[in-house]
């Protein structure tokens, strides 16, 4: 699985856990893990939400679906400090007393952007196919799907290039409505799924 983290619309992963009354932190370390992520992006040349993310996306994905949500955390700020160069992999294993996973190399997509906001309310549009090997914002499940623009919302720094680089593009965004059997052969008729998502992953239907 290439897109391990996007698990929207997948199935056979057991049920999901709902925890009553859930603490935001189950054990102390989880704290810790939380902290050494502001600590890891301070010191990161790009330090972004994106390129966070993009570090948890790029765990290997055994890894990933046998870990905990702050294990995905830790990962990702030891994966961020090794990549600045602000700790050696060696040190992570000695503290460690032994292998400390870590995240594979970050890809480099060549994304561009539209820069544009070209579309509106009632606009049909269909999300572009082509997944791309860098982060993303845009749900595998909707790609090459035909929905309708139902919000025009404001304009931001595209996910997939500020993940990547210094550079930023800035474009408009939409919430697009999708009937869930566009999605899914076998969904409720009447049901409907709502997404937002930027101009760079949609073409005029």
């Amino acid at each position: 699985m290439e897109r391990v983290h996007d698990l929207g619309g997948r199935a056979g992963f057991g049920a999901v856990e709902v925890e009553a009354d859930e603490p935001v932190f189950h054990d102390p370390w989880e704290r810790t893990a939380r902290a050494l992520v502001f600590a890891a992006m301070g010191n990161h040349p790009n330090p972004t939400t994106s390129a966070f993310r993009h570090a948890i996306e790029r765990m290997d994905p055994e890894h990933y679906l046998t870990s905990s949500y702050y294990e995905h955390w830790l990962t990702a700020a030891a994966s961020l400090a090794v990549e600045s160069g602000a700790v050696e992999p060696e040190e992570l294993e000695q503290r460690a007393g032994g292998p400390f996973p870590l995240a594979r190399p970050p890809a480099e997509p060549q994304v561009e952007g539209t820069g544009a906001q070209r579309f509106a309310v009632g606009d049909r549009v269909r999300v572009v196919a082509t997944p791309h090997p860098g982060h993303s914002r845009c749900p595998d499940y909707v790609r090459g799907r035909i929905g309708t623009v139902v919000r025009v919302d404001d304009s931001f720094s595209l996910p997939d290039i500020e993940a990547h680089s210094l550079r930023r593009v800035v474009e408009g965004t939409y919430g697009v409505r999708f009937t869930a059997r566009e999605l899914w052969d076998d969904a409720d008729g009447r049901a409907a799924v709502h997404a937002d998502l930027w101009d760079s992953y949609l073409e005029p239907a």
